[in-house]
């Protein structure tokens, strides 16, 4: 996921302004194109933005590799990506957004709640992602993305920054991993294949 986000980033960057224009999320839109909220998490605004994204992908694919996340932790990435997009339409304040902060935190949230449920020796990938989870936590609660203004402009940013796409991403993240794991094993008992890695 976090290599189809970046090589994503990489071939959006160098396509025409129409076209990357028609890839933003644009909330009056949601309904009509709900494919932008795939798109636009290939969008960056400037190249700043984009170098930034795409470290954060690199630094997201380490974690899943260190983390041995399974199909289905991708597949609860996958389902978190379009769903971080629309949580933005909570802020009537955004009317165009493009990035993958958010769907990075997703990423992440997936990645920490799936090295929770590990049954693993001593328990160490456990305590890491507990770890990673509040780290998480505190981290978007510090950037307060419930208060005013809904964008913000960082000393050092070339671009307004949008917090709640960072709150977004984190519970569309947390659900999509509770989700597939209730899926899978309501699976496992119905197959009745008691063999899961994970409680």
């Amino acid at each position: 996921m976090a290599t189809a986000l970046a090589i994503g980033s990489l071939v959006v960057e160098i396509q025409t302004l129409q076209a990357r224009a028609e890839m933003a999320w644009l909330p009056e839109l949601a309904a009509r194109e709900p494919w932008r909220a795939i798109t636009s998490a290939w969008l960056h605004l400037s190249p700043q933005h984009l170098i930034a994204n795409l470290a954060g992908c690199a630094v997201v694919g380490l974690l899943g590799v260190a983390a041995r996340l399974t199909a289905r932790d991708a597949a609860a990435w996958l389902l978190a990506w379009p769903l971080t997009q629309f949580g933005l339409l909570f802020e009537p304040a955004i009317d165009r957004f493009g990035g993958a902060s958010g769907v990075l935190h997703a990423g992440v949230a997936v990645a920490a709640i799936a090295m929770m449920r590990m049954r693993a020796s001593h328990g160490r990938e456990r305590v890491i992602g507990l770890l990673i989870g509040i780290g998480l936590i505190v981290k978007v609660a510090a950037e307060m993305p419930l208060s005013r203004p809904a964008l913000r402009h960082v000393d050092g940013w070339n671009i307004a920054i949008a917090p709640l796409a960072h709150l977004s991403g984190l519970l569309a993240g947390v659900a999509t991993a509770l989700l597939c794991a209730l899926a899978a094993r309501a699976w496992a008992l119905r197959s009745g294949d008691p063999t899961n890695r994970r409680a």
